[in-house]
């Protein structure tokens, strides 16, 4: 390789189009995936392509096209497990199709950045959008704003069902309280997420729906954080009272701290207390006891999202619109309760 391409510089487009036997234009054609390219043409420049170890040049791609081919993603709270997984779920998708990625973090709480993160992916002449914020604010402030590329949310907030998909919480918080109340437990507490953000209140919602439809007794959701340290209080309070047999967490996390304040209790679970979670964090089946959660397919959320901007899927197609229906994994951290 080092022979066919001059020493110190990058191969080109007409690197690989000399060594291909090609022209130019028909190396072109093969990267933006012209359907007139012969199987064995295409497969003799990709080879090429990779025995230079060539890469594309994005802004002179952008300027022969006229497209960007790229997705933005305005994230918010993008550290926490679910924003995390998927925009890495997004990001791994986009690289299939042929698409970049640019991710805008924008703090949920200021209108300000919402506003200026939309604007910074805009600028980059982005193709199509995703937008993962799990708090109500961010919404409002994007219903402010006309959004001229295709676009899609990962929250069902009832707003915009046309641009939502994502993976059903109501559903996976019913199967979460479900589980529990087929194993006998009466008295159920819900330790929630946050307030302002959409999942938790889904979460809320399945776990209250579910107690009714079973004619179950409910107490007051507790508000947390996502944190297992205010898991481990809140399981430290609640203990004072005792007066449940079983916890759902809105998330592993909190679930963590639980169990820590359960074991410090000198109690043992699923024995005392059963705890499930939410998630299905890839730690949780290493807890003790490994934790029965709730899984989210957030790969199968990242290939939908991609195939729905770049058109690969009928819109129309109710299949890929609607939401992911969650898995209940159970493990060791529940039972019975021991009457």
């Amino acid at each position: 390789m080092s022979e066919e391409t001059p020493k110190g510089r990058a191969p080109s487009i007409r690197d690989v189009a000399r060594l291909a036997g090609v022209s130019h234009q028909t190396v072109s054609r093969v990267l933006n995936h012209h359907p007139s390219i012969r199987p064995e043409t295409k497969q003799r420049v990709l080879d090429v392509m990779a025995e230079l170890q060539y890469q594309p040049n994005r802004a002179a791609r952008a300027l022969v096209t006229s497209r960007s081919h790229t997705i933005g993603i305005l994230a918010a709270s993008s550290t926490q497990y679910g924003p995390a997984s998927s925009i890495a779920a997004i990001e791994a998708a986009a690289r299939e199709a042929g698409y970049w990625v640019s991710t805008a973090n924008i703090d949920a709480t200021d209108g300000r950045s919402i506003s200026d993160g939309l604007a910074h992916l805009i600028a980059q002449g982005i193709e199509g959008l995703v937008v993962i914020a799990p708090q109500v604010r961010v919404f409002d402030t994007l219903a402010e704003r006309s959004i001229d590329v295709p676009y899609v949310t990962l929250q069902s907030t009832g707003r915009d069902p046309e641009h939502a998909l994502s993976v059903d919480q109501i559903a996976g918080a019913r199967l979460a309280t479900r589980h529990l109340i087929e194993l006998g437990h009466r008295d159920i507490y819900h330790l929630a997420g946050p307030q302002d953000w959409i999942e938790a209140e889904a979460r809320m919602r399945g776990f209250l729906d579910e107690m009714s439809a079973s004619d179950v007794p409910t107490t007051a959701p507790i508000l947390g954080d996502w944190t297992a340290e205010f898991g481990y209080y809140a399981g430290r309070e609640l203990l004072t009272i005792r007066d449940f047999t079983a916890i759902f967490s809105s998330n592993d996390q909190m679930a963590l701290g639980l169990m820590h304040a359960v074991r410090d209790a000198g109690l043992e679970i699923p024995r005392d207390i059963s705890i499930i979670g939410f998630d299905d964090i890839p730690e949780a089946a290493h807890f003790w006891p490994p934790l029965t959660t709730v899984r989210q397919d957030f790969a199968e959320l990242g290939r939908r999202c991609v195939a729905l901007l770049v058109g690969t899927i009928d819109s129309s197609t109710l299949e890929h619109r609607g939401t992911i229906v969650p898995e209940l994994i159970v493990r060791a951290s529940t039972g019975a309760p021991a009457f």
